[in-house]
Order: structure tokens, then sequence, then C-alpha cells
């Protein structure tokens, strides 16, 4: 193999498809990205076996040449080495040629490098999906729908499942949802998917949905989606990102959600935010995060956490609404600054039905939910 290629282009293909190099895999041809050549331009491949991302470099576009092939061919090159080598090249173009037992020379401007490439015949071969299960989301909404839900995964890989963030698609509305058992989000949108394709329990691992909001463009690029048996494959322009499915069911978590509170209150986000983070500053040195919220006489509300060493914090909150009984409640100001932190309307609504029950924080748009369970404090 033998070509010449624009460094810029060469270095936003790699940058790609080196999120799915795992640092620790036992298999050393996975710690390459594979380099090949065909017809129409040059792919680079990388994969982890759990994710596989593909970036296609065609030969030119409307306006320049990008690469020049002299000899076709395909090689492995070590990722670690190889992304670094092309992120620090001086010059626009890069020169790469494969001897023998693919020892590969990579020449720009003045600077030589040799690596040691391995066998691309070892590399396993990415799947072929059947593309009669696709839609297309736009690139900014597919990311606020990940946004909005993939911190409340949980990072104990004891239950696998719920490391990852559960999709389904029924009766045109493309739905996420997320829980750790100690909260849970959800989000979803209308679908213009039609009501031939459905699906339910595809879930997906929240650090693989964290690498593909990365790749995502931020201008709005309608991302193409393929559900397959056990893969889903994302689709962004030249770039292919493949995903395994986690294995098992996802718990039913319908139930756990209620429709009628007992006391409903309407917030300013920015305001509760700041108190919350005000009052975290003590609650983290007792490593508990326990904060306070109960309403007033005054119909106002007050937040308010101690430390046994440092005091206390309280300060009061003017409210929007307030409706229904009396209350106060402890919850974990880390959760509850969490979902602050993605809320992405000035007011929100909380409901609860009681001290021990589940917190509910909607925004003022019905498109996400947020539950948090609240902590039993002795006084």
């Amino acid at each position: 193999m033998k070509l010449t290629i624009s460094r810029n282009d060469l270095n936003e293909a790699v940058q790609h498809v080196a999120k799915a190099v795992s640092a620790r895999t036992t298999i050393p041809i996975l710690s390459g990205i594979k380099i090949e050549t065909s017809e129409l331009g040059v792919t680079m491949t990388a994969s982890d076996t759990d994710i596989s991302i593909q970036s296609f470099i065609p030969l030119e576009t409307a306006d320049k040449r990008i690469v020049t092939i002299h000899r076709g061919g395909s090689v492995v090159l070590p990722a670690k080495f190889f992304v670094e080598i092309i992120r620090k090249l001086p010059n626009d173009e890069v020169h790469l040629e494969v001897g023998e037992r693919f020892q590969t020379q990579i020449t720009s401007g003045s600077i030589d490098i040799e690596l040691v490439g391995l066998d691309p015949e070892e590399f396993p071969v990415l799947p072929h999906l059947e593309e009669d299960r696709m839609f297309s989301i736009p690139g900014d909404l597919l990311k606020s729908m990940i946004r909005q839900t993939v911190f409340s995964v949980s990072t104990n890989e004891s239950t696998p499942i719920l490391t990852g963030v559960l999709w389904s698609l029924q009766d045109g509305v493309f739905k996420f949802v997320a829980t750790d058992r100690h909260r849970l989000a959800t989000c979803q949108i209308k679908s213009d998917a039609g009501d031939q394709l459905r699906f339910s329990n595809v879930v997906i691992s929240g650090k693989t949905l964290n690498e593909l909001s990365k790749i995502i463009p931020d201008q709005n690029l309608l991302v193409d989606i393929v559900v397959a048996d056990n893969q889903v494959l994302f689709k962004l322009g030249n770039v292919l990102f493949f995903s395994r499915m986690l294995d098992g069911t996802f718990p039913d978590t319908t139930k756990i959600i209620p429709t009628s509170f007992r006391t409903e209150l309407i917030l300013n986000t920015k305001a509760l935010s700041d108190a919350i983070d005000r009052a975290y500053l003590l609650s983290r040195e007792e490593k508990t995060n326990i904060v306070r919220l109960s309403t007033t006489e005054s119909g106002s509300v007050e937040i308010s956490s101690s430390s046994s060493e440092l005091g206390r914090v309280q300060e009061q909150l003017e409210v929007a609404e307030l409706r229904g009984e009396q209350l106060r409640i402890a919850f974990n100001s880390k959760y509850m600054l969490d979902v602050l932190k993605v809320v992405d309307s000035e007011q929100l609504f909380i409901g609860f039905t009681g001290a021990m029950s589940p917190i509910i924080i909607k925004p003022d748009h019905e498109n996400s939910l947020h539950l948090i369970l609240p902590y039993r404090t002795t006084n």
C-alpha cells in the first residue's frame, strides 16, 4: 500500500475511530487501527468488540483532492502511536507506504517515521446489518436525549443491564430510560419512523453513548439509526458507529413513577440549582450529600444542610406555585444537581407524594422526567 493523504482529513478520521480502541485489550490486533484502500478512497476502522467505528475518507471533495492512491492495500497500525504521530505532524501532506511484513513508513516534510504494522487479515470483520429497520433523527436532538439520561446509568458492573440506557420506539414515540435504582431519567420525542418500525428492550451502554455523543457534529446533521438483532448502527456522514446491545431484560420502571402528588412546586430552575449547590458544599463534607427541602407556612421553600464540624446552611427560596400539603424531605444533593444541570427550561415542576416516596422533577415541557428516591433521616 502506498498513498498520499491530507493530514487534516487523516487526523479527523483517526480521532473518530480511536474512540473504539481499548487500552486494556488482550488481543493485540484490537489495539490497532486498520487502514484500507479502495477505488473510492481510504477507510479507517477500530474496534473493541463492544463498539466499532469506521471512518471513510473519499479521494476528493467538490473543491480539493484529499487522497492519491499509488498502490492499493491495507495494514493495521498501533493506535497509541499512530494517533499521536498524525496529530503532531507539521505538514499538510502525509505519505504512507507499507513494505514487507507490514513495516510502514510515514513521511511528512522532513519527518520520517517507521511503525511496525500488523496483518489486516487478523482484524475482525464488521457486522453487515440489514437496513430494513432504519430511522433518522437530527443529531442535536439525539445528543440532547443522551445528555438528559446517560448520567443516571449505574456504574455497578454487577448489574450490567443497568449500565445502559433503554431505547424503545412504540407508536411513533422514541424513548430513552436510564436508572441506577436510586434515580431514574426518561426522555422522549415524537418520531416520524412510521408505525411499522417498533422495538423495545434495546439497551446501549452509557459509556458507548458518551463516545457516540462526542462524534455527533454540532451542525444539525441527520443521524441514521439501524436496529438489528444484537447491534445498533449509527450512520453520521462518512462515519459508521456500531454498538453491541447489552444482554438481559431491562426492569419495568413504569410502575414506580407516581401520577398524582400530595405536594406540588413550580420553581425557577437556576435559583433552585444555585441554592442546592451552596447547600451541597456542607453536605459533601459529611460525605452523605444530604440536603433537606421543606415548605414554610409563608408559602416559600427552605433549602438546608448541616455538618457536625462546620455548621449549617439555610436558605429561603421564592416559589412560582405551591400546592398541597406541607412537606419536609431529604435527598442526595449530588443527584439533584445532576438533574438540574441538564434541565433546559427556565422553570421546573417538582412533585412529592410523601417524605419517603419518589421525588418527580419535570421541566416545563413534557419531553423528559426525572425521579430521585429520598433519604430516610433520623431527624
